[in-house]
């Protein structure tokens, strides 16, 4: 066969094997590489947790006591929405995101993610949507003000701001929907020879479903805001009662893609959990198929529960049960979760590292969010406590000890494979019962604040509220001290490559037991380039052949 030559002469094939990767900041932004973009989409969204983690901050600062001690009512109403949509669209989805660019071409024994360009492209359009968003509080009138879901008649009130927002989010929505198209040909086309759907982890699975999910919601969000842009700019008036619009549609419009949206948030969660657990029990995980069905069926669930959101809007009763039995019906396929998490922990080995302990804090934490979940499910009880800090309590359960919890679970589980160090097991725990015990003190008192009676995204409050506002905002403020701890004394020095060095299998005991799977078969740190050969499975897909 003859050579191939370039235009200088040159035989192409020579350079097929020149493994030397790219350096400086070339690297970065040329990035095709998936551990590079998985990195990069880790770090982002660092700082986004950081920056929402700040209006955070200043909204419990100015709750620490009745009347208004530093900002006004409506700059507090642009903390809170810009918190939501800079915590939602920001840090907690990139940060899966960049779970999944790092761990599942990994995890199915591909050389890299199916569109690396693409992957690339996903990434970066996220800096000028962030750039946008933060950049609407220095805009004539201030950054967004009608909370994170972004409700007309509101929104059609707001400023120059808005219209800012709203573009950020159409952008970030693309970067989503190229994310999930990557996520899905990545683990349909790209497994290793010999892994079966069935036969993977359970990490790929909890992705592949989010993907779907996210291809299915994020262009009803873009209709969403779209409707809202032109009833600003072109004189329709589909939210504007005025012009025979109606505003509950847009409520019911956000939430076909906000209720889906809460579980794309969780499911990647429920993947890293259920890598964890088998790991630190020494077993396999419990009931693998029925993970894998009740993930799909919280996923076809999630799309009909959305208005149980709006019992307060003036629905049927028929549509409140229906809307209230099929979201108590959600909870089953997500209580065989934690059946089967505590199952698989059941008179396993269990060791108690820093990933374990989240992952069971992650157990224990999200299990009581979904329980006010459940209670806010009944549509006589949603009715008194709509938009009260029982509420605020709820989510913030399910969402930062639930998805925040699992992205820790997951830096530390892997951070050794990534980065070729051990992190310190000392700040590690240190960091877990710090989050544990200031989460606890953050967000427990706010359901009695919500059964109380206050409500949500008010700057002041009477004084019978004082003292659990003083309690949470002491444990928000010890809570956001802990994060700035993880980062300066265990990522940094991870990223410093100071530490024990990692071995290649860091959660394996000499007796072969513990954590599983081919991303564990590639050195500490991961190289560059993986499996560019890609790994046979045998019939019981337990050793690597060849």
């Amino acid at each position: 066969m003859s050579a191939v030559l370039d235009h200088h002469g040159h035989d192409v094939h020579d350079h097929d094997h020149d493994h030397h990767a790219p350096s400086g900041w070339r690297r970065w932004v040329f990035a095709t590489n998936h551990k590079d973009i998985g990195t990069l989409y880790l770090l982002f969204s660092f700082t986004m947790l950081m920056i929402g983690g700040v209006l955070a901050l200043c909204i419990r600062a100015e709750l620490f006591q009745p009347g208004l001690q530093f900002f006004n009512p409506e700059l507090f109403n642009q903390f809170t929405t810009m918190h939501g949509l800079i915590m939602v669209f920001g840090a907690i989805m990139p940060a899966f995101v960049g779970f999944a660019n790092w761990m599942i071409p990994l995890q199915v024994g591909a050389a890299d993610m199916a569109f690396a360009r693409m992957n690339n492209f996903s990434f970066w359009l996220l800096i000028p949507a962030a750039l946008m968003l933060v950049a609407s509080f220095f805009m004539p009138g201030g950054a967004p003000a009608a909370g994170w879901t972004l409700y007309a008649p509101l929104t059609l009130q707001m400023g120059p701001s808005m219209d800012a927002g709203i573009f950020a989010m159409h952008i970030m929505g693309a970067s989503s929907i190229m994310g999930s198209i990557n996520i899905i040909v990545t683990i349909l086309n790209m497994r290793a020879p010999g892994m079966t759907l069935m036969k993977m982890p359970m990490f790929c699975w909890t992705w592949l479903i989010t993907a779907y999910l996210l291809i299915a919601v994020m262009p009803v969000l873009a209709g969403a805001i779209t409707m809202t842009l032109t009833d600003r700019h072109f004189g329709t008036s589909f939210f504007s009662p005025a012009g025979g619009g109606d505003p509950v549609m847009y409520q019911h419009i956000f939430w076909f893609f906000g209720h889906p949206e809460v579980y794309i948030m969780i499911l990647p969660a429920f993947g890293i959990v259920s890598q964890i657990v088998p790991a630190f029990s020494r077993k396999k995980l419990f009931g693998y198929a029925s993970m894998v069905y009740a993930t799909a069926s919280i996923a076809i669930l999630s799309f009909i529960v959305w208005a149980h959101h709006m019992f307060s809007t003036g629905m049927p009763v028929t549509g409140q049960l229906f809307f209230m039995y099929a979201t108590m019906l959600i909870a089953v396929p997500t209580a065989v979760k934690i059946f089967n998490w505590i199952a698989t922990m059941w008179r396993g080995s269990m060791t108690f590292e820093t990933p374990m302990l989240f992952a069971v804090g992650f157990i224990f934490v999200f299990t009581m969010g979904g329980f006010t979940g459940l209670i806010l499910a009944m549509a006589p009880v949603d009715i008194q406590l709509q938009d009260t800090y029982y509420v605020v309590a709820h989510f913030h359960y399910v969402l930062v000890a639930g998805s925040l919890y699992a992205l820790f679970a997951g830096v530390y589980y892997w951070g050794p494979k990534w980065t070729g160090v051990m992190y310190s097991e000392t700040r590690g725990k240190i960091h877990f019962w710090g989050s544990l015990i200031f989460f606890n003190i953050t967000f427990f008192p706010m359901h009695f604040l919500g059964l109380a009676g206050m409500p949500r995204r008010y700057a002041d409050y009477p004084m019978q509220f004082t003292d659990f506002n003083a309690i949470a905002s002491v444990g928000a403020f010890g809570f956001g001290l802990m994060q700035v701890y993880f980062f300066l004394f265990v990522v940094v020095p991870m990223m410093r490559g100071k530490g024990a060095k990692a071995p290649q299998r860091p959660w394996t005991d000499p007796d072969g037991k513990g954590a599983e799977g081919l991303e564990w078969e590639v050195p500490s740190p991961a190289p560059f380039h993986t499996f560019e050969t890609p790994p046979k499975l045998n019939a019981a897909a337990t050793k690597i052949i060849g």
